[in-house]
């Protein structure tokens, strides 16, 4: 489907994302915190029910969410992030939205300048990608994991939207009110998965090769490495094996 999604699960695959668990963990406490300020109680929070579902998938301790539930609230003092949405382009012309809480809006400004300034890219005026992108929950299963027929069955039962071939995965695609329901059946049957998220979906994708490939991937890491940024999504596609390459 994406390059988004196979740069998660050769992130996964290299335990990249075992190595960064401490950044991984920030990220999700900040979400939390910001969720919570629309209500402490998951059950009537949407969002906060999500982020507490990624938490978990994390393992983080239920002492962990609770305080960053509770710093939320105003329970307990924390930091005031604010929520802030960049847009640009990357090398080839790709499109790239960046969500990032800061207690810095300018200092979170001139990082994000400088990594696509240092990585072929460049910023870009607010609305002139974002239209490009839709909110979708994605689940990625390994083939040896699951059949389609068995994926199929719970797409099907539980809501989801659709079930895609992609190499050595199956990926399911969800509205993002229909995740939890999808999802928890998927553990429900014991599978397990590489991806489990409510992200941002592209519509189209520009397929990347040779310099541009590396450089884009290079600029992914940059920006992923940024304290003040919670998440990167891009329409870019390249071939697996030259990802996992351009990743090292």
């Amino acid at each position: 489907m994406s390059g988004h999604s196979k740069w998660a699960t050769i992130k996964h695959k290299k335990g990249a994302l075992d190595a960064k668990r401490g950044k991984i963990f920030t990220r999700l406490i900040k979400e939390i915190a910001i969720a919570a300020k629309g209500g402490g109680d998951p059950d009537g929070n949407p969002r906060l029910r999500t982020a507490i579902l990624a938490a978990k998938a994390e393992n983080m301790p239920a002492d962990n969410i609770k305080r960053a539930i509770q710093r939320g609230t105003g329970e307990l003092e924390g930091v005031n992030y604010e929520e802030v949405s960049f847009e640009g382009y990357g090398p080839g012309g790709v499109a790239i939205l960046i969500e990032v809480l800061t207690d810095n809006r300018n200092r979170a400004v001139s990082e994000i300048r400088h990594c696509f300034a240092k990585n072929g890219g460049n910023l870009g005026e607010s609305g002139s990608v974002r239209f490009m992108f839709s909110k979708k929950g994605l689940i990625a299963v390994e083939k040896s994991a699951a059949s389609e027929e068995q994926l199929m069955d719970i797409v099907l039962e539980h809501g989801g939207e659709d079930l895609n071939d992609e190499g050595d995965t199956w990926e399911i695609i969800t509205d993002p009110g229909a995740y939890e329901a999808v999802y928890a059946a998927i553990k429900a049957a014991g599978i397990p998965t590489v991806i489990n998220e409510v992200t941002m979906v592209a519509a189209t994708y520009t397929k990347l090769e040779g310099n541009a490939a590396g450089q884009m991937v290079r600029l992914l890491e940059a920006l992923e490495d940024l304290d003040d940024v919670q998440n990167v999504y891009s329409n870019f596609d390249m071939d697996a094996e030259q990802m996992e390459h351009a990743a090292g």
